[in-house]
């Protein structure tokens, strides 16, 4: 990458110390739409904990990636959540919380989480303002 970016694949790793490929497979479900997608963009203008995606009714949605990228030029604080029925962003929902993101740095977190309620939200923060844009991507299953 030019101007000194980098990235970074933060995964989850089987029992032998493997990658997981955590877009396949999908879950068995009978019948149903399958519908990969980018589930949410945000780049937070401020340092409060914002929701950036929140399944539709009738949706079980599996969250495959996050991207975090740092467009500055100094290392920030990055924090997620999800509260599967609500709003609360503190540490009882945290997923991620406070790596630092060095500057110019794009992170990608491979994961498998499931969401299925749609009061539930993704959030993510930031500690500088206007600092890192946040990007999730997965897979919406609908009846």
């Amino acid at each position: 990458m030019s101007g000194g970016a980098s990235n970074q694949n933060v995964g989850l790793l089987d029992s032998d110390g493997d990658p997981i490929n955590n877009l396949n497979p999908l879950p068995v479900v009978s019948g149903g739409t399958f519908t990969r997608k980018q589930l949410g963009q945000l780049r937070p203008p401020n340092t409060t904990a914002t929701s950036i995606y929140s399944p539709p009714a009738s949706t079980t949605t599996i969250i495959t990636s996050l991207v975090i990228c740092n467009t500055t030029g100094s290392s920030v604080k990055a924090r997620v959540f999800i509260d599967d029925d609500g709003t609360t962003y503190d540490q009882s929902t945290a997923l991620i919380y406070d790596p630092d993101i060095a500057a110019n740095t794009t992170v990608e977190f491979s994961i498998y989480w499931t969401m299925n309620d749609d009061n539930g939200n993704l959030a993510v923060r930031t500690e500088t303002n206007d600092a890192l844009t946040f990007t999730v991507f997965g897979v919406e299953i609908t009846p």
